[in-house]
């Protein structure tokens, strides 16, 4: 059954407004005379969370539990409260019960979207979005994610009346919205040809191209890149999407604005403005691909270099970063048992999540009938061992132990300079001390407050490392970003120890040591 439009209440009312001080107020005084009421409780929760409160969302929805363990309202709230917290794990648990309470609540599937697609079920996920949307078409989370699956025309259509109705967003999620609508009007009156490779190979080996501080030591590994013919050099990097240069390296080969848009990382200074482009060829290695998008940075430079690539651009392929032999290895995917014929590997620059494809529509481009549509998790016979991970757009995520107390989510960030962690987490295992000499520094800026923490043993997959004086700076505005709390980053003074076998599309990941294949920055 279909949940009919109802005129929001002025709680409601000011949330949708992204009045979350007006809209807590109300919701206080309105619990002060129905304490633990299940709705209402849910419904603070949500402005809770949009506050960043998610200690207070946690005990407000675990008190009021107490009082209804069953009630479906308040089991989805946990369960996005879970999520926010950056603890997948027990949040699929929380949905399960919930759905066994009572599996048409439309917000339940909503949640059950999110965590499916977090581990890679995109075909589960995509049919969750269906279902709540004809549960209640009207909630404005469920219509968010259900406009992004119409065909171009719809899209643009729905993406303009969501923006223009309330819709509970904060101003900053408003304003990457907008971008994105305006790139899709573009793409209305300007198509573009999905990136595709044209050279004859499905496979490659890339060595990498040392980034240096100075003539003796080794900033970070990247990939020699041809734009348009034009020779860059771009860090290779697991934490960053697509590809990213400088507006210098961006006139060098020619690239022109296709739509505005804003880049950000990690920083104190916020957003950085760019635009969108398309390069007509670009060859790494001997692999060469035409009519692929690059996000151009409007600064000088990005970091101090010509840009990044991240890793997620080779999501089509099984992708090796083999950092001891100083390789990139890049080889066809497992055949699904479905498939008759392997989809033909193109260059991931447009930030799809696994093969959870934006419909073609209008831009008249036909899609294999092997690989378009979401598909779930595959895991192959030979990648029985490997270690399944979440994936967040283009973050790896994995939960890492922390001096053998409870898990924690970090992202895997070959673009990291170090091991890093939030001074909130590191405090809950050891001392953690201020640290006005040391500068961290990324797209977004200098971080502008840095700590060290004392020694950490960190745990993910089989792998422990033992870190002595751990960088630590804030994850809050990371965090906020993705929807999810992150507590740091397995960065390159790990991650290069190790060769790193990923596979985008299904989530998974083998790490392998080799105490006799040394790691020398």
């Amino acid at each position: 059954m279909v949940a009919p439009a109802v005129a929001p209440t002025e709680a409601q009312r000011a949330f949708l407004d992204s009045d979350y001080e007006k809209a807590a107020t109300l919701y206080q005084a309105q619990l002060q005379g129905r304490p633990d009421d299940p709705a209402l409780t849910k419904e603070y929760s949500l402005v809770l969370l949009r506050q960043q409160k998610v200690h207070e969302a946690d005990t407000l929805v675990h008190k009021a539990l107490g009082q209804h363990p069953k009630s479906v309202d308040l089991l989805t709230a946990l369960g996005e409260v879970q999520y926010r917290d950056g603890t997948p794990w027990p949040a699929s648990a929380t949905m399960k019960a919930a759905m066994a309470v009572d599996p048409c609540y439309a917000p339940l599937r909503l949640l059950g979207a999110k965590l499916y697609r977090l581990s890679s079920y995109y075909g589960v996920a995509a049919a969750e979005v269906k279902t709540a949307h004809k549960l209640d078409p009207h909630d404005p989370g469920i219509r968010r994610e259900w406009l992004r699956t119409l065909p171009l025309k719809e899209r643009i259509a729905e993406m303009e009346s969501y923006l223009a109705s309330g819709s509970g967003e904060d101003e900053e999620t408003k304003k990457n919205l907008g971008l994105y609508l305006e790139f899709l009007k573009h793409q209305l009156t300007d198509p573009h040809r999905s990136c595709r490779m044209v050279s004859e190979v499905d496979s490659a080996t890339v060595p990498f191209a040392l980034i240096m501080h100075d003539a003796t030591r080794i900033r970070a590994f990247g990939l020699e890149v041809k734009l348009n013919g034009h020779n860059s050099r771009l860090q290779l990097d697991t934490g960053a999407s697509g590809l990213v240069v400088s507006r210098s390296v961006a006139e060098r080969a020619g690239l022109k604005q296709f739509s505005k848009t804003e880049i950000a990382g990690i920083g104190s200074k916020g957003g950085r403005q760019g635009y969108t482009a398309y390069a007509d060829d670009i060859r790494i290695g001997p692999l060469e691909f035409r009519d692929c998008e690059v996000d151009v940075i409007d600064q000088g430079n990005v970091v101090d270099m010509d840009g990044l690539i991240g890793a997620d651009v080779f999501s089509h392929f099984l992708v090796t970063l083999d950092y001891p032999m100083r390789k990139l290895q890049l080889a066809p995917l497992p055949k699904r048992p479905d498939e008759v014929v392997a989809a033909k590997p193109a260059l991931e620059t447009a930030g799809n999540e696994g093969n959870e494809e934006a419909p073609a529509a209008e831009t008249g481009e036909k899609k294999e009938p092997v690989s378009s549509g979401p598909r779930n998790r595959y895991i192959a016979p030979e990648m029985k061992d490997w270690t399944p991970i979440y994936r967040l757009g283009h973050n790896l995520l994995i939960p890492a132990a922390l001096n053998g107390t409870a898990q924690k989510l970090f992202i895997l960030d070959t673009g990291a300079f170090a091991t890093t962690i939030s001074p909130e987490v590191a405090r809950e295992v050891t001392k953690v001390h201020n640290d006005s000499n040391m500068t961290v520094k990324g797209i977004s800026g200098k971080v502008d407050k840095v700590f060290v923490a004392d020694e950490i043993t960190f745990r993910f997959s089989h792998i422990s490392q033992q870190v002595q004086d751990v960088v630590s700076f804030s994850t809050d505005s990371l965090s906020k970003s993705m929807g999810m709390d992150v507590s740091g980053l397995i960065g390159i003074t790990a991650l290069g120890y190790l060769k790193i076998d990923i596979d985008y599309r299904d989530g998974l990941m083998n790490l392998t040591y080799d105490a006799n294949r040394g790691y020398n920055r």
